[in-house]
């Protein structure tokens, strides 16, 4: 069990109306915000899928703000624990 301040690493694959929304934008925009780091990119197949890293509770803010946007409609997401990238320090769209 983490900590609320625990530094984790997250897979998370998005599907709904993730493209074309300015999901990638609006997620490099919170993620700068709330000093996370990792990185975010479209998939063929319509998806979205990122990589998250940074305390558990701003990881949740995170996913937290996009799932209020008005725009952006996420109905399905699946998240999975990964190791965490010590020298990371910065998060980008990657595609």
């Amino acid at each position: 069990m983490h900590m609320p301040n625990d530094i984790v690493r997250y897979y998370i694959s998005f599907k709904g109306r993730v493209q074309g929304v300015g999901f990638r934008w609006r997620a490099q925009t919170i993620a700068h915000d709330l000093g996370l780091t990792g990185w975010v990119r479209n998939e063929y197949d319509g998806s979205v899928v990122m990589e998250l890293q940074g305390p558990i509770v701003k990881i949740y803010q995170l996913i937290d703000t996009l799932e209020g946007d008005r725009w952006i409609r996420i109905e399905e997401k699946y998240m999975r624990e990964i190791p965490v990238e010590p020298h990371e320090t910065q998060f980008r769209v990657t595609g």
